[in-house]
């Protein structure tokens, strides 16, 4: 039985993910809430699942346990009524309609924006530091930057992000991890925050992407319950997914000094970094789930039945030994061109297929920024416990550290064990 809620699975799934993987590419597994689904593990085949229209985006109608027809009920069920969630032709609309704030042009212009960001956040850190004998990298730098940034698009009042990051932690979590009804406060939580925010774009809207939205009248344009799904999955995924990479990246680095050697000596190994590090440490676990419309034949035999629960597991599939020489190993070369092997397949890190992830080329552009900024402005950065004692996101959509202690100067595989945290 797989219990995405266990702490030591959300630290490392992976032996479990070879295990499945060891049987086949795609294998039935039964949850923690009584339920079975269809985990696919390699990478041939997520890759098939991901751009296949049998496997329908539409979630299926007894996903889960059972619950009671309630306010969160409803809340829930308006919010998920984004893109992610939806097939063609619906999807196609709803994509193009957010598609173009995310273009390749405007990301770039956000440059500016997002080193002058950056550049606070490490000099704030960097007095943190000289301050405190402990500070969290995960809430002084990996939440803030990617929360600030998609924030400023989005049009999303600031002093408001600590409140939004607890509630969509909570929705984006598996229930048994959390207080009783508490992932069904934070769901009517964020309704009534959407709904409010809505109302104010109306009255007194700006120049962000939500006000562009609500005052979209022309032909196609978003509904009410549309908005307010909208708002919640652009928000939700605008800093999850960046601030997982930056969160992972990092401890990475720590725990790799020779890799990050070579990245202070050389800037073209920065984009390598981040490319290794979408791979290695997905941080988007899996995709959103999936149903068959049909009866669905793998090419290796095995037969998926209809109206299944499906999940592809964007992390299990990056971790493909057929696909990645050394998949477990954290080996940032692997993205550059060189005599001694050719550069490795594209990760599946951002999915694949008509839900690839519209603000991927976004998350890239802070990781390049943010990355080297923070570990050259910081030569001693050290992490201040052991990686084993740091404690994970749980569930099955978002991967990352909750927290990441860091200090000056210390070094936990130097230091005596009687001195280690």
């Amino acid at each position: 039985m797989l219990d995405p809620a266990d702490p030591a699975f959300a630290r490392d799934p992976h032996p479990y993910y070879a295990s499945l993987r060891a049987q086949g590419p795609a294998s039935q597994v039964r949850l923690a809430n009584g339920t079975s689904a269809w985990l696919v593990t390699d990478y041939d085949t997520t890759r098939a699942v991901l751009a296949d229209p049998r496997f329908s985006n539409v979630p299926p109608q007894r996903a889960g346990r059972p619950k009671p027809d309630s306010p969160a009920r409803h809340a829930r069920a308006c919010l998920d009524r984004h893109m992610l969630n939806s097939d063609a032709p619906a999807h196609t609309r709803l994509r193009q309609i957010t598609s173009a704030a995310f273009s390749a042009r405007r990301v770039d212009a956000l440059r500016p924006r997002v080193e002058e960001l950056a550049f606070d956040l490490v000099s704030q850190l960097s007095a943190r530091l000289d301050g405190e004998v402990v500070v969290d990298l995960v809430d002084t730098f990996a939440f803030p930057l990617p929360v600030l940034v998609i924030s400023e698009i989005l049009g999303v009042p600031e002093q408001d992000r600590a409140d939004l990051r607890e509630w969509t932690y909570r929705v984006g979590s598996p229930t048994d991890a959390l207080p009783t009804d508490s992932a069904d406060e934070a769901w009517l939580r964020l309704h009534g925050y959407f709904t409010a925010l809505i109302a104010h774009k109306r009255h007194q809207p700006g120049q962000d992407l939500f006000s562009a939205l609500v005052h979209d009248a022309t032909d196609g344009g978003l509904d009410e319950g549309e908005l307010l799904a909208m708002a919640f999955l652009l928000l939700f995924a605008g800093y999850e997914t960046t601030m997982n990479l930056l969160a992972s990246a990092s401890l990475l680095l720590l725990t790799h000094p020779g890799e990050l050697a070579k990245a202070r000596r050389s800037p073209q190994h920065w984009a390598a970094v981040v490319e290794e590090s979408l791979r290695h440490a997905s941080p988007l676990e899996g995709t959103t789930w999936r149903r068959t419309t049909q009866k669905v034949k793998l090419p290796n035999g095995t037969v998926i039945p209809p109206d299944a629960s499906v999940l592809a597991v964007l992390a299990a599939a990056n971790r493909d030994p057929a696909r990645f020489s050394d998949a477990d190993a954290f080996r940032p070369g692997r993205y550059l061109a060189g005599p001694s092997e050719p550069r490795a397949a594209a990760h599946l890190a951002f999915g694949h297929g008509p839900h690839f992830c519209i603000g991927s080329q976004l998350a890239r552009l802070e990781a390049a920024i943010a990355l080297p900024l923070l570990f050259d402005s910081l030569s001693d950065l050290a992490l201040a416990v052991t990686p084993e004692h740091i404690p994970y996101r749980p569930g099955l959509l978002v991967r990352g550290p909750r927290m990441l202690p860091v200090r000056r100067g210390y070094e936990w595989h130097r230091a005596p064990a009687q001195q280690r945290p």
